[in-house]
C-alpha cells in the first residue's frame, strides 16, 4: 500500500477510535435493527422490503473519518483525483453502510445479510421539511458476488416505486468488471480521448485529467458525439465478470423489467466494481435529469479501507417526490409476523423464476424467508430447520418447467405439489 495512502488510513482511524488492525470494524453491544412490533403500521416501503426480506437498521450517517478514508482512496487512483462522483453514490456512503455492519456486529450473522433504512445517508439527520416533499430508501445486501443479489435489489426497488405511484419504470444497466476488466478499459479509454484531444470541449480538457471518466457526462455536442465512439466496458470483461453480468440481465428479463445498456455508466474507479444500474420512469422526458434510484456494487471496497479481506456488497439509493397521500402509504403490515414458510430453490432456472414466486406471495400478504443466495438444498433445510419454520417451499429444476412448487411439512415430511398460480389460494386455506 502507498505511504501516503496508508498514513491517512491511520489518520482517519486514530480519529474514529478504531481499531487499526481491524480497518473500519468495532465492536458495539447495541443492535443495528429497528424493531417493529407486529401489527404495527409500517411505511409501505419498509413493507415491501421485508417481504423480499431486507431487515429495517438504522440510517448510517457519514463522519469526518468516512470522509478522509474516501479521499485517501480516491486520491490512491491516478485516474479518479477530484471528489465529484460519476453516478451520484460516493465511497463515503459505501464506507458508511460497512462500518454501520461492523459497528452493529453484523458479521456474526447468517449471510448474506439484506439492510434497509429510511433517509438519505449524510452527515446529519433529514430535515422534517426534506421529507415532507421527498422519500429516501436504501437497500443493501452484504455477503454475496452472486447475481441474485443484483435482482433482489432491483425487483425490490422497482417494487417500492410501484407502490409510490410510478407505474412505468426501466433500467439503464451496465457493467465495468473487475479489477482486470477496469485496469483495461481505463487505459483504452485514455488512449481514445488523448488521440482525439482536439475535437474535445476545452472545459473537458482539464477535468479529463482529474477524472477520465468525467467526459461522459458532458453535455457539449463535441463531448457527446465523441463519447459515442469511445471504448464500452463490457468489452472487455473477464469471463467471469462476463458470466455475471449475462445473469443479471437474465433475471431481469424473466422479471419483465424493461433495461438498456447503458454504456456512459461507469462510476468511481476507485471503489465501483461488476454491475451500475440506474431505475428511471419511462414518463421524464428529460434523460438527463436525476434517476429515482442509482445502484452499485462494491466488492473491493472493504480491503481498500482496511479489512483483511473483501466484503462483497451491492446497493441502491432510491431518491423520489412523493406522489401519493400518507394515508396511502401507511399501513397496518402482516410482514412483521413470524413467517411460517421457507422458499427453497434449486439451480438457475429455479433461481429466475422465484422472485416472481416471491411477488405472488407478497400480493397476496403472505410473508416467508428465503436465501437464495445459496446454491445447496442442505444448506437451505437447514436454515430454515434453524429458524424452526414449520412448512417449506421447494423449486427445482422439474418444478420449474412445470410451473410448480412442493409444499411440504417439516414435521412429517408430506408434501405436495401445487401449481404456482394456485399457490397463494393453497396456503391461504391451510389458515397458515
Amino acid at each position: 500500500m502507498p505511504k501516503k495512502l496508508r498514513a491517512k488510513k491511520q489518520t482517519a482511524l486514530r480519529n474514529s477510535k478504531t481499531p487499526p488492525s481491524k480497518g473500519i470494524a468495532t465492536k458495539k453491544k447495541l443492535p443495528g435493527k429497528t424493531q417493529i412490533a407486529i401489527g404495527k403500521k409500517v411505511d409501505k416501503t419498509l413493507e415491501t422490503a421485508m417481504f423480499y426480506g431486507f431487515s429495517p437498521v438504522a440510517t448510517p450517517r457519514i463522519t469526518k473519518e468516512d470522509i478522509v478514508m474516501a479521499k485517501a482512496i480516491n486520491e490512491n487512483d491516478s485516474n479518479v483525483k477530484s471528489n465529484k462522483c460519476t453516478i451520484s453514490l460516493c465511497p463515503e456512503e459505501k464506507i458508511a453502510v460497512l462500518r454501520t455492519y461492523f459497528e452493529t456486529n453484523m458479521q456474526t450473522l447468517p449471510h448474506p445479510v439484506a439492510l434497509y433504512f429510511k433517509g438519505p445517508i449524510i452527515s446529519h439527520p433529514i430535515t422534517d421539511e426534506n421529507e415532507a416533499k421527498e422519500k429516501h430508501v436504501g437497500l443493501e445486501i452484504i455477503g454475496t458476488t452472486k447475481s441474485i443479489a443484483e435482482a433482489m435489489v432491483i425487483k425490490t426497488a422497482c417494487e417500492i416505486l410501484h407502490g409510490e405511484g410510478y407505474k412505468e419504470l426501466y433500467v439503464n444497466i451496465n457493467s465495468v468488471g473487475d479489477k482486470d476488466t477496469m485496469t483495461r478499459f481505463t487505459r483504452e479509454l485514455i488512449a481514445y480521448f488523448k488521440k482525439n484531444v482536439n475535437a474535445i470541449h476545452a472545459p473537458c480538457r482539464q477535468s479529463m485529467k482529474q477524472n477520465i471518466f468525467e467526459m461522459f457526462e458532458c453535455r457539449n455536442e463535441k463531448c457527446i458525439a465523441l463519447c459515442e465512439g469511445a471504448p464500452k466496458s463490457i468489452s472487455y470483461l473477464s469471463e467471469q465478470s462476463r458470466v455475471h453480468f449475462k445473469e443479471v440481465l437474465e433475471y431481469l428479463e424473466s422479471l419483465d423489467i424493461p433495461f438498456k445498456i447503458h454504456n456512459y455508466l461507469i462510476g468511481n474507479k476507485s471503489f465501483c466494481t461488476q454491475t451500475m444500474f440506474e431505475i428511471r420512469d419511462l414518463n421524464e422526458k428529460n434523460e438527463y435529469s436525476q434517476p429515482l434510484g442509482v445502484g452499485l456494487r462494491y466488492n473491493t471496497l472493504a480491503k481498500k479501507t482496511g479489512m483483511k479481506k473483501d466484503l462483497p456488497g451491492i446497493g441502491i439509493s432510491l431518491n423520489f417526490k412523493k406522489l401519493l397521500k400518507e394515508s396511502d402509504m401507511v399501513r397496518p403490515s402482516t410482514c412483521t409476523q413470524k413467517p411460517k414458510i421457507y422458499f427453497i430453490q434449486l439451480g438457475f432456472e429455479a433461481k429466475l423464476k422465484s422472485l416472481q414466486v416471491i411477488e405472488l406471495l407478497r400480493q397476496a400478504k403472505i410473508p416467508i424467508c428465503q436465501s437464495l443466495s445459496k446454491d445447496k438444498l442442505t444448506a437451505q433445510i437447514a436454515q430454515a430447520e434453524n429458524m424452526k419454520i414449520p412448512y417449506t417451499i421447494i423449486m427445482g429444476q422439474k418444478e420449474t418447467m412445470d410451473n410448480t412448487v412442493i409444499f411440504r411439512e417439516m414435521a412429517t415430511r408430506s408434501q405436495d405439489t401445487i401449481a404456482i398460480k394456485d399457490l397463494a389460494t393453497y396456503i391461504k386455506k391451510k389458515n397458515l
